[in-house]
């Protein structure tokens, strides 16, 4: 079997499922138009094909062929109009495990109020790849900090914050839109994002932000392929800026919504490719 398939009630965890495939790969992502399309898919995929052969995994399935599994699958299994979240891994015996789910977005309140965070002291050795162990260190890591009522964690080292343990980290601070350079995941929404700063001429800085520097934040925020932006109103218990999502954020989230249908790629390859 070159493909090994779950279907999750929504309200699974898939990262939980995923627990006893083979160590390898992963990458996680939503669709959109019905189950059709996603965005950056290419980049999706290139995070299992691309770091493979330095793995030394021979993947079962190549690309097209793959993607045309994925988008049977969901176009049999997903509702009419419907979306999924997909947790798809190569497993370092060469063969792909996937979880899928109906999407169901945040609450609204997320993006209107904001979330809180804090920083914790986890190692990520390889943080350009998204590996099946560090999901799994992780685990326990995220329920503690849920347990003490924040959305999420982000990652620091060397008195820096640098990532989220599920998402990539962004701040603003002297108008300037700000995410650290290297050593984080070169995460697709982050990749656009920094498109849309770059597209909008809005000033950006490429590096880590200094723990020392949160009181003087202007904004902050998360941001995924499941999720989209987040606004973070309060870091280890420090409110960032006026304690409430700010303007750049709002205005980035919406341009980013609006920009999904541009970005989106069909799951399903066309006869060329």
């Amino acid at each position: 079997m070159s493909l090994f398939v779950v279907r999750a009630p929504a309200e699974a965890d898939l990262n939980a499922l995923a627990r006893d495939w083979p160590p390898g790969l992963y990458t996680t992502f939503r669709t959109l138009d019905g189950g059709r399309k996603v965005v950056g898919l290419s980049r999706h995929l290139e995070r299992l094909y691309g770091p493979a052969a330095e793995l030394g995994i021979e993947p079962r399935l190549e690309a097209t062929a793959l993607r045309r599994r994925l988008a049977q699958t969901l176009a049999e299994g997903l509702d009419e109009g419907g979306e999924a979240r997909l947790r798809l891994h190569l497993g370092g015996d060469g063969r792909f495990y996937l979880a899928w789910q109906p999407f169901t977005p945040p609450p609204v309140w997320v993006y209107r109020r904001g979330v809180t965070a804090i920083t914790l002291n986890v190692p990520r050795p390889q943080p350009h790849y998204k590996r099946s162990d560090f999901a799994r260190r992780r685990a326990p890591v995220l329920a503690q900090v849920r347990a003490v009522g924040a959305y999420e964690g982000l990652i620091r080292r060397r008195g820096r914050i640098w990532e989220g343990l599920t998402s990539n980290f962004f701040y603003v601070q002297g108008g300037a839109l700000g995410t650290a350079a290297r050593g984080v995941l070169p995460g697709v929404t982050r990749a656009a994002v920094l498109r849309l700063a770059r597209e909008c001429g809005l000033p950006r800085r490429y590096r880590a932000l200094p723990l020392r520097e949160l009181p003087a934040l202007e904004e902050a925020f998360l941001c995924s392929s499941s999720r989209g932006l987040v606004p973070i109103v309060a870091i280890d218990g420090q409110p960032v800026g006026e304690g409430r999502p700010g303007p750049l954020t709002r205005w980035l989230a919406i341009a980013y919504r609006r920009q999904q249908a541009r970005l989106a790629e069909p799951l399903a390859p066309s006869p060329a490719c």
